[in-house]
């Protein structure tokens, strides 16, 4: 396991792919919808698709045994109220580009009414941060019962055909389970990096066994099936985590190492980058093929957020992705604590 100070390298780098992955499925499917039809990565996001939030999850959940065991208070100051900032600043800054076509079609006191729906119902692309502290809450809640328990229910949840239309209800059917994977065993997802480190050629076989097993259930249709999915979900993510460790041996790929360092400061703000870009290509006409269009808006969803928070950390902005004090449940220590 390489660590830079605090950080254990591979973690980034698996921050970093699933950050890039989930640019990459908006930017995509984004662009096919305004383009009306398929290009060649549309392939990469279905392949990705089995594994892509069942990893951020998981990867998620990886620490909360070091802060588990703190006082309501502190746990609810990092887990909830830090998170709940970032999800009503960016909701109100994504509803303020939105806001103007929403009343078009419903008037003000219908937009009014969805951005007040927002608080209940996930609004767009920042549904994560909104899920996450529910987990993080759920897991402290439950410490008291066998976690394979709890790890069987969130098995069962996620096979269920729960489809409710509540994003809250049916992501965290989906979803709980791989964040308490994380959660509970962490210990072995570390040792299976170290070993990954230790002997890079079984986990270059296991890659392979991995990419064809996955590959063939997404384009046989079967990889949403009860049971195949919750498969294809935990073998993946350690497939990411495979890959991230054997690319901690070296800097060839540290630009992915530094998105996942920053994954929150991308998963906030892409959107407007993603959809700014997207717009400009489409207007222009200056590419034609939907895939290379796709390809643009998902690096301009990337860096976009990279170069915005360049620009505003030190200055008053710095509030887009540093919690201020105020925001706290207790007097903090320090005056700015990073999104991340």
């Amino acid at each position: 396991m390489q660590a830079d100070g605090h950080r254990v390298a591979w973690v980034d780098y698996a921050k970093g792919f699933c950050i890039i992955m989930v640019v990459m499925m908006h930017s995509t499917l984004g662009v096919e919808k305004a383009a009306g039809g398929e290009g060649w990565m549309h392939y990469l996001v279905e392949f990705a698709r089995p594994f892509r939030m069942p990893d951020f999850f998981m990867i998620a959940g990886l620490f909360l045994a070091r802060v588990i065991d703190r006082d309501w208070r502190t746990y609810l100051d990092k887990k909830v109220v830090h998170f709940a900032y970032f999800y009503v600043l960016w909701l109100t800054i994504q509803f303020a580009f939105k806001a103007p076509g929403i009343a078009a079609d419903v008037g003000i006191a219908g937009t009014l009414e969805a951005y007040a729906i927002a608080f209940i119902q996930p609004f767009g692309t920042i549904w994560f941060i909104y899920l996450l502290p529910i987990f993080f809450v759920v897991a402290k809640a439950s410490r008291g019962l066998p976690w394979w328990l709890i790890w069987i229910a969130g098995a069962l949840l996620e096979a269920a055909p729960i489809h409710t239309g509540s994003v809250l209800i049916d992501e965290f059917a989906s979803r709980f389970v791989y964040f308490y994977t994380g959660y509970i065993f962490a210990p072995h997802i570390f040792r299976v990096a170290d070993a990954v480190i230790a002997h890079g050629w079984l986990a270059g076989a296991y890659l392979v066994a991995w990419a064809l097993v996955n590959g063939a259930a997404v384009f046989a249709g079967i990889a949403d099936l009860p049971g195949i999915s919750l498969g294809l979900g935990l073998i993946g993510a350690v497939a990411v985590v495979s890959v991230s460790a054997l690319l901690s041996k070296s800097n060839l790929m540290e630009p992915v190492r530094y998105c996942g360092r920053n994954s929150i400061v991308i998963y906030l703000a892409f959107f407007l980058p993603m959809a700014a870009t997207r717009t400009a290509l489409l207007k222009l006409g200056i590419v034609d093929d939907i895939g290379t269009m796709s390809l643009i808006v998902t690096a301009a969803g990337v860096i976009g957020p990279l170069v915005l928070y360049w620009i505003v950390r030190g200055t008053w902005f710095r509030f887009l992705f540093e919690r201020p004090d105020w925001a706290h449940l207790r007097p903090a220590q320090r005056t700015l604590v990073p999104a991340e």
